[in-house]
């Protein structure tokens, strides 16, 4: 995949969200811009876009407010702030009373990379999956990040949008179709299953090639739909395929592993392999270094399964 066009999916967030037409959307950020890319939106539709500096709590409270008004706030920052200084606000004033707001969470997960701990969100998603009411997406590229963020656009009610400071491969066509609750599967091999999400689907794909060349044929699902999860092609793997292993950029505990296992223990007891953050607190270095120290690379993948 090195001479694929690779981008961030902030960036495709970003130059989506400047290309949505619709009056009524209202994007807010906190001092970040720059950072999340809504500085293209603000460019394009300086009216519609509103900087509420560095009170994160504050931009929840705003967002609500608006969404309200019959509005469509997009709120953007660092995912660490998004869903971890504002968690109260997102539970009582978004969550609760079900508003249409977009919370839209950039540079999550240890690919944040020299930040280090403290901004390397690794349990968002399971903070916000837990919610009722809200939906989680979690896109793996270019393509499918600007889907997502028109549908949600159109989609009622609250949204966790999961986004990536790494650029990472385009892998799926222009035409391609993504649905909310559902995923997409590549290949159909009966060896193994592997459930990825976000920047590590890459790690998936690569893997899927290197154990293909040793004889093991295994099916890469890209599960960028959270929640609501697509049950149906978790309980079909794990049916037709001898192993299921599931990888994610976050915390080992409430992830999609878990999410995984929550839906093959009530329909169809089977054994699953987890990769992930196991428990720990990220580390300041290279995001491909990171990848490699907390097992969540093509390697670890491959190890697992052949071990």
């Amino acid at each position: 995949m090195e001479n694929v066009k690779q981008i961030s999916t902030r960036e495709s967030f970003g130059e989506a969200l400047a290309e949505l037409e619709d009056e009524r959307i209202v994007v807010l950020d906190a001092d970040l811009a720059s950072s999340t890319k809504t500085n293209l939106f603000r460019e394009k539709h300086p009216v519609r876009f509103i900087e509420n500096g560095i009170a994160e709590a504050d931009m929840i409270g705003t967002a609500a407010g608006l969404a309200t008004c019959g509005k469509i706030p997009f709120a953007a920052t660092f995912a660490a702030f998004a869903t971890g200084r504002c968690y109260d606000q997102i539970r009582v004033s978004i969550a609760y009373p079900k508003l249409n707001v977009k919370i839209c969470g950039t540079h999550s997960g240890v690919t944040v990379g020299e930040d280090g701990a403290t901004h390397q969100m690794i349990e968002d998603i399971s903070l916000m999956r837990t919610l009722p009411n809200m939906t989680v997406l979690s896109p793996s590229d270019d393509i499918q990040t600007k889907q997502l963020v028109k549908q949600i656009a159109e989609y009622k009610g609250p949204v966790y949008l999961r986004l990536g400071r790494i650029k990472t491969p385009v892998i799926y066509d222009e035409d391609e179709k993504f649905e909310i609750g559902k995923s997409k599967q590549f290949g159909d091999g009966k060896d193994a299953t592997v459930f990825a999400t976000g920047d590590v689907v890459v790690e998936a794909l690569k893997a899927q090639q290197l154990l293909k060349e040793d004889g093991i044929d295994i099916r890469v699902i890209d599960m960028y739909s959270i929640k609501p999860i697509d049950r149906e092609i978790i309980i079909k793997s794990a049916k037709e395929t001898k192993q299921l292993l599931s990888i994610e950029d976050h915390n080992i505990i409430g992830g999609l592993g878990s999410a995984i296992a929550e839906v093959l223990c009530d329909e169809y007891p089977s054994n699953l392999i987890r990769l992930g953050i196991k428990d720990k607190f990220g580390k300041s270095g290279k995001p491909e270094a990171l990848l490699k120290y907390y097992n969540i690379d093509s390697r670890a993948i491959i190890e697992a399964l052949e071990g």
